[in-house]
């Protein structure tokens, strides 16, 4: 079930925030190395989790972030606390 849940997550974050060009680039470069970290299957899923929110939460204060992208990675960061 967390790897079901893992691979929406990376669904979610490619498609409103690493596609999103209105997004920042150092934002989009973060959300792509945390999807990055949750698909690395050579770590147990709630490291990956951990290592993610971690890289999420280091960006979801950023000023030049988009109110709608700040709500998605809430979101994200919210599912991913759940693993």
């Amino acid at each position: 079930m967390p790897e079901e849940n893992i691979k929406g997550i990376v669904d979610y974050l490619n498609e409103f925030v690493n596609e999103d060009n209105s997004v920042p680039r150092n934002i989009r470069r973060a959300a792509k190395e945390a999807a990055d970290r949750l698909l690395d299957t050579s770590e147990p899923v709630q490291s990956r989790a951990h290592a993610a929110v971690e890289l999420l939460d280091e960006i979801s204060n950023d000023p030049n972030m988009p109110m709608h992208t700040r709500t998605i990675l809430w979101e994200v960061l919210s599912e991913l606390e759940k693993i």
